[in-house]
């Protein structure tokens, strides 16, 4: 999926950033409808099916906040087949709004920016419900995961949910993740996709519980393993290019400890700088071709990752400089192009620089629990974002074997040292 690109200087992208905010309107039906009739055609072929649980305790038109694991680009097709007839908005990315800003308001869209502090959003997600009498679909997660697991979710949502009053219905997807990985540029492989809809909490319930007990209930339900879902159902993918990219997750090498030289390719990992190569079987499991499997699976890989990235925090010794090609937001145009740059992160959290002196960003690590990372982003590249309301930078490096994953983990892992949380 490509968006809307234009090259501009720095002074004529700041110039758009927009100023007046529009409060939400009402989804049109007709265009709920057509969705409806379009995710039908996609789901077909996957075998689509869903269950209910608990549903009974929500009445026919009673608002509500829907949550839902974000897996991959059908996510929205999932919902949009479980939800129909129901009106109800869905919180955005503001990105995807670029170069169809109408079609995605008259969807029912609300455009917001990833791991952002986002005053206004509270304020339309109040408004959709309060007002408009519609509910609201929320990916809690915000980003797509890396490695099939949850990814964080922030601390306010339980504020959130105690505040709003209405019930919480959780939609949980099941093989959407090993469909289309988003490491795997996009790919589709032969998975069938199922979900279940949950009643989670009641309006009662809501009122009646912690905000800390409410993030427990939602945590627990954000608690799943893709690969060990494939592993213990003995689900087969057999094509051949399931393991293409698969160093933007698995990006050092277990055994010889080196980063960036891990290359996806087919069904294999080579490490380029020592030469062991890895087989991502058909079931899910990595298996060494030669000695010892350090990680047979993905995520305990990933986690290594992690605490490798947090250990050298610690001694001081993480250090992210480069070179960027450097894109802005600040209207629903376009995304625009401003040139070059230099993007460091530190243990004082982001600097960019860029366009002639004109940018010079800087980013405290207490001010985001994670980070907007992604892979093949529009089909532009791997990216990094860093911004605030008005505008937001999207960082594409220009040495291809920096690890984005390992910028979000060190992003993560700061935030919880500087904040002890």
């Amino acid at each position: 999926m490509k968006t809307t690109v234009k090259v501009k200087s720095y002074d004529e992208a700041i110039s758009k950033i927009q100023k007046n905010h529009k409060k939400p309107i009402k989804p049109l039906f007709v265009m709920q409808t057509l969705i409806r009739v379009l995710s039908f055609f996609t789901l077909l072929p996957l075998g689509f099916k869903y269950t209910k649980k608990g549903m009974e305790k929500v009445s026919k038109n009673e608002p509500c906040l829907y949550l839902m694991n974000h897996s991959a680009f059908v996510d929205l097709q999932i919902a949009s087949t479980i939800l129909w007839p129901k009106k109800y908005s869905i919180i955005m990315t503001s990105d995807g709004f670029v170069g169809k800003n109408l079609l995605m308001k008259t969807i029912g869209c609300i455009p917001t920016q990833k791991f952002v502090s986002d005053s206004v959003l509270v304020r339309d997600i109040f408004h959709c419900i309060k007002k408009n009498k519609t509910s609201v679909l929320l990916y809690p997660e915000a980003s797509y995961s890396f490695d099939g697991r949850a990814t964080t979710l922030p601390e306010s949502l339980g504020k959130l949910v105690k505040k709003l009053g209405v019930p919480v219905v959780m939609i949980t997807t099941t093989g959407a993740f090993m469909h289309q990985p988003l490491y795997n540029n996009l790919k589709k492989r032969k998975v069938k996709i199922s979900a279940e809809i949950e009643c989670l909490l009641t309006a009662d319930q809501t009122d009646k519980l912690s905000f800390e007990e409410i993030n427990r209930i939602i945590g627990e339900k954000f608690n799943f393993d893709n690969f060990k879902w494939q592993q213990e159902n003995k689900i087969k993918i057999s094509e051949k290019y399931r393991a293409d990219y698969l160093h933007r997750v698995l990006y050092k090498c277990p055994h010889c400890g080196v980063e960036g030289e891990t290359v996806g390719k087919g069904t294999t990992l080579t490490c380029n700088a020592c030469g062991k190569v890895w087989e991502l079987t058909e079931y899910g499991f990595m298996k060494a071709q030669n000695g010892e499997t350090e990680f047979p699976h993905v995520p305990d890989w990933y986690d290594y990752e992690r605490q490798s990235v947090k250990k050298e925090l610690l001694d001081g010794s993480y250090n992210l400089d480069c070179d960027v090609d450097i894109y802005m937001l600040t209207d629903m145009k376009a995304i625009y192009n401003v040139g070059s740059g230099r993007l460091i992160h530190n243990n004082k959290g982001f600097r960019l620089t860029g366009c002639d002196g004109k940018i010079d960003y800087t980013q405290v690590p207490e001010l985001s629990y994670s980070l907007y990372s992604d892979y093949y982003w529009y089909e532009i590249g791997d990216m990094v974002c860093i911004g605030n309301g008005k505008v937001l930078y999207y960082c594409f490096p220009k040495d291809k074997s920096i690890s984005v994953a390992k910028v979000r983990l060190a992003a993560e892992e700061l935030y919880k040292i500087v904040t002890g949380k």
